[in-house]
């Protein structure tokens, strides 16, 4: 089972408006690091991307399951989990961290259309030996 993310990890990525993250190959190879947008709600990570597609690092990362992400001073392995729009009150809560963090309305308006909810992954940090570090 994936571990939580600690206070320490969810500040750093809270205060950061970018992550980036590296899909997996099957041979456990990192594919190219890609720049995405982040919240956190809940004391969980989530991600979206403006259309679900099987290509790119959404596609990537889903096929796989797996990733790293960097932000700040964080560097993690993360597991991926398609969790889609999820419940309302979780698409609701994702949705209010994007426009929190974000704002309202250009980009942010995609990222919380229906669309984008349906490609709602959360990422979790794998065990923690070794697999998060604070720089």
């Amino acid at each position: 089972m994936a571990s939580a993310w600690s206070p320490a990890e969810l500040r750093e990525i809270d205060a950061t408006p970018e992550l980036q993250i590296a899909g997996r190959r099957a041979d456990g190879t990192l594919r190219r690091w890609v720049p995405i947008w982040v919240v956190s709600t809940g004391g969980q990570v989530y991600v979206r991307t403006w259309y679900r597609r099987d290509t790119g690092w959404f596609g990537q990362a889903l096929a796989s399951g797996r990733a790293r992400i960097r932000v700040l001073g964080l560097e993690a392995d993360v597991t991926v989990a398609d969790v889609g729009e999820g419940t309302p009150d979780l698409r609701a809560g994702v949705d209010a961290a994007y426009e929190a963090k974000y704002g309202r309305g250009g980009a942010t308006e995609r990222m919380v259309s229906a669309e984008a909810a349906a490609a709602t992954l959360r990422l979790s940090p794998e065990g923690r030996a070794g697999a998060a570090t604070v720089r």
